[in-house]
């Protein structure tokens, strides 16, 4: 039997045998993706680490949507950002220590963290090396292996005491920027034809500079600090979303840091969850190229009534970087990147396309109300405008995603170090209803 029709064969099998009815689900009371029905997910565990509010529960029972909030350790992410944005400095590391700590550094504590993230940033000779070999078309999947190879190099890699955790931690964080630039060199190298350029991090600036210089040399200041205000964004996101559950779950049954960091990697690297920012960049440069009008409503209206219809772009039925599963009034971290997007598009020349978003945004909201004929309120989502930024600054596609892995990184092992650490731990193990009659086994001669 040739192992092509063995595959085909099995896979018609599977076909079968995954249908499950979903009127099951109701009658056994199955929370589908961990979610009520109220949309709300399901409560499986409790963390001081950062807190997503989108609605408030009324005391006659019933959700009100509220606009959105975003807390890290208690403080609002809104002031955190705005206080960066006026004191116009680099502010991700800061939020790397309140995060890990739950404590605001004075200046002496900043800057000794900033130094230490500085020196760590470098990489083992034997890694660099290695990078070098793992050519791939994904960065993810070499950010992946690349965490996955840490633990060679690791003089403790299976402790999970909190004081190795946290230097593990500071490992993560500084190394990830150093990976991702050189993986995306070497990528360019091998499949563009170009030179390849590795160079060394350098001392005394922020993370975001270092990234920039070591991923393309030239950037402008505002460049930076877009991309600084985009990893403070993006560090964290509570325990709920699919990454950092993810991360939970793999820490919770005691694995190396190095595992369940991968395996958060794994996660964050799907279309539904990181892989978003990709497809809101691709599905902008379709409007601007199907849009003959960019400022038509009319025009607008029809041709996202004609994507929520199956019949454009994709056929999908979807308008991406339109809804989340909790906020539905506004995304802070939407509200607050449009604002950098604004002054970032004046530097580029680029305004007209700016305007072009802020319209679709309007519009794709609005036609999405009219399509689902409901009155549930959805928001554009931070990975709206994260792609357009991503671009203005002069970065590639291949390393949007794996730019949210190097900010999430922070709140990941925020939560590892949490779930470990916590008196009450226990491993995570939910419960599957099994929905198959049992069946009597059938000798091997008389099948």
């Amino acid at each position: 039997m040739k192992k092509e029709y063995i595959i085909y064969r099995l896979s018609e099998l599977a076909k079968e045998c995954t249908k499950i009815d979903n009127e099951l689900f109701p009658k056994f009371d199955v929370k589908r993706g961990l979610r009520n029905e109220d949309g709300t997910g399901v409560l499986v565990g409790l963390t001081k680490v950062g807190n997503v509010v989108g609605y408030e529960r009324l005391p006659e029972g019933g959700l009100k949507a509220i606009p959105g909030k975003l807390f890290y350790r208690g403080y609002d992410v809104e002031d955190l950002a705005h206080a960066l944005l006026k004191e116009k400095r680099f502010g991700f590391e800061e939020v790397c220590y309140l995060l890990l700590s739950a404590k605001l550094p004075d200046k002496e504590e900043l800057a000794a963290f900033k130094e230490l993230l500085n020196e760590n940033m470098a990489l083992e000779q034997k890694t660099k090396m290695n990078i070098l070999d793992l050519e791939g078309q994904n960065i993810m999947n070499i950010l992946a292996r690349s965490v996955l190879e840490m633990y060679t190099f690791d003089i403790n890699p299976d402790d999970t005491s909190r004081d190795n955790l946290m230097r593990q931690a500071i490992e993560l964080i500084s190394k990830f920027p150093t990976i991702i630039a050189y993986a995306y060199n070497i990528y360019r190298h091998s499949t563009q034809g170009r030179s390849l350029h590795i160079r060394h991090p350098k001392e005394n600036v922020s993370l975001a500079e270092n990234f920039l210089f070591m991923l393309q040399k030239e950037y402008t200041e505002l460049d930076a600090r877009t991309l600084d205000l985009l990893l403070v964004l993006q560090a964290e996101h509570g325990g709920g979303n699919n990454s950092t559950f993810t991360v939970r779950v793999t820490s919770s049954s005691g694995t190396d840091t190095y595992s369940s960091i991968a395996a958060g990697i794994g996660s964050l690297k799907g279309p539904l969850h990181g892989g978003a920012n990709i497809q809101v960049a691709d599905m902008f440069h379709h409007l601007k190229e199907n849009i003959v009008d960019w400022n038509s409503v009319e025009e607008i209206d029809a041709y996202f009534m004609r994507m929520l219809n199956k019949e454009v772009y994709d056929n999908s039925g979807l308008i991406y970087g339109i809804g989340h599963a909790v906020y539905t009034i506004s995304d802070p971290r939407a509200v607050l990147l449009k604002e950098l997007a604004r002054d970032l598009a004046k530097e580029k020349g680029r305004e007209e396309e700016f305007k072009f978003l802020e319209l679709l945004e309007e519009r794709a909201i609005d036609s999405f109300a009219k399509f689902k004929g409901t009155k549930k309120r959805v928001s554009s989502n931070v990975d709206f405008y994260s792609g357009f930024v991503y671009e203005m600054i002069g970065l590639p596609q291949e390393i949007y995603t794996p730019l949210f892995a190097m900010s999430r990184i922070v709140g990941w092992m925020a939560h590892r170090i949490e779930e470990l650490t916590f008196d009450g731990k226990r491993i995570i193990r939910p419960a599957y209803k099994n929905v198959l009659d049992e069946e009597a086994y059938i000798p091997l001669k008389k099948r």
